[in-house]
């Protein structure tokens, strides 16, 4: 069929053209915001899952959600290597200047915009930095508000004024934080800190998390109440009726139906995975001859499916794993079986070491967002089916 009609988009954030399986966490989203508005204590929000479970974008669903409601909001990705407070600072800018064109006391939004930039500007401790470094905001910094130095204190203080700026207008903010298991501890004590500063005093402002499945241990470890702190919600693979809708809806928007068979087979290679179901819809949109697809078509388009996956979703991955962490994973794969956690104890025998030892390509690993920590004492892929992929090619 058409390659230019294929409506299937197996991209990494992309929004898919049917979003099918998440209506439960765009419901709880809806009232969250409803709950605000009305002044009720709310909740900060959570997402966690595997990688290609489409958290960013659910991420960017919940964000529409918001705009569409008034509010002022802003996006970041965390990274590793990056401290909280220059994309922080850029991401309320953002919501800042959403809030700012219903809001008709400028001295008051520049107030908070001088709040902000000496928020922003105490990201380097090198004052020469400091001063080469501007964070875009057109007024003088103010002095003695989240400047202190200590990002607990100072995101607690510029949150509160950031929803004291959109409560002027009867809106709220929402700061929406991708891979956010990456922030270092103090960014994450922070946060934690401020949701629960924030939501004490039911102020309009949420933080809306999305990052791996150890996201809950990595919040729990820094703040004990953090548990009770966060709506979570885990965002898995797609039960049946969901991926044929995901399937189903698209195609017929182009006047293209499934057979019955050809969808079991679709799921069956996907296993409910989003980011699968749009890689394996897309390649048998382009091999199929015609309406209605088969599972025969479904069949012959497999491995163009499969080899896409294995260089962009599962090879680059592996490609940046050292000797010694592929080392690590291909043991992972032998004892996972069906790609679950196993005890990192089980690894060491495998590999003939001391648990010790391992200890570097472990938490390198981690790192590199390879693999996470399941429970004490054990590990897991964060890709799915990525135990099936190494075990899949040659060592």
């Amino acid at each position: 069929m058409d390659p230019v009609r294929n409506p299937y988009a197996p991209g990494a954030g992309q929004r898919p053209p049917e979003l099918a399986g998440r209506g439960k966490q765009l419901d709880a989203f809806d009232i969250v915001l409803e709950r605000i508005a009305r002044g009720r204590p709310e909740r900060s929000v959570m997402l966690t899952g595997l990688r290609g479970v489409g958290k960013t974008v659910l991420l960017n669903q919940l964000r529409s959600a918001a705009v569409s409601r008034g509010w002022g909001t802003g996006k970041i990705e965390a990274r590793p290597d990056q401290e909280l407070r220059r994309p922080l600072s850029s991401a309320l800018h953002t919501a800042a200047r959403a809030i700012a064109k219903t809001h008709h006391n400028q001295e008051r939004i520049d107030d908070f915009l001088g709040i902000l930039k000496a928020f922003a500007l105490r990201a380097s401790a090198d004052k020469g930095m400091r001063e080469r470094w501007q964070p875009g905001i057109d007024v003088p910094a103010v002095t003695g508000r989240a400047d202190s130095g200590d990002i607990e204190i100072d995101l607690v203080e510029l949150l509160m004024e950031a929803a004291a700026l959109a409560q002027d207008v009867g809106a709220g903010i929402a700061v929406f934080i991708d891979e956010m298991q990456d922030l270092g501890p103090a960014d994450i004590s922070a946060i934690c800190g401020a949701c629960h500063e924030l939501s004490q005093d039911t102020a309009p402002l949420i933080v809306v998390g999305a990052g791996l499945p150890h996201l809950p241990a990595v919040l729990s470890a820094s703040k004990s109440y953090s548990e009770r702190l966060f709506g979570y919600h885990r965002i898995d693979r797609l039960d049946r009726a969901a991926a044929d809708r995901a399937l189903i809806a698209p195609a017929e928007r182009e006047d293209v139906k499934f057979s019955d068979e050809a969808l079991t087979a679709l799921y069956r290679k996907a296993d409910g995975y989003p980011y699968f179901v749009q890689a394996y819809g897309k390649a048998t949109w382009d091999q199929a001859p015609g309406s209605p697809i088969t599972a025969e078509d479904v069949e012959v388009a497999a491995p163009t499916a499969e080899e896409e996956l294995a260089v962009g979703f599962f090879g680059s991955r592996y490609e940046r794993a050292t000797p010694a962490e592929r080392e690590y994973m291909r043991a992972m794969a032998d004892l996972a079986g069906d790609d679950g956690p196993v005890a990192t104890s089980a690894v060491a025998a495998e590999l003939g070491r001391k648990p010790a030892s391992l200890s570097p390509a472990r938490d390198g690993l981690i790192k590199k967002g390879l693999i996470y920590s399941a429970e004490r004492g054990t590990i897991g892929f964060t890709v799915p089916h990525f135990g099936r992929y190494l075990r899949s090619v040659a060592t």
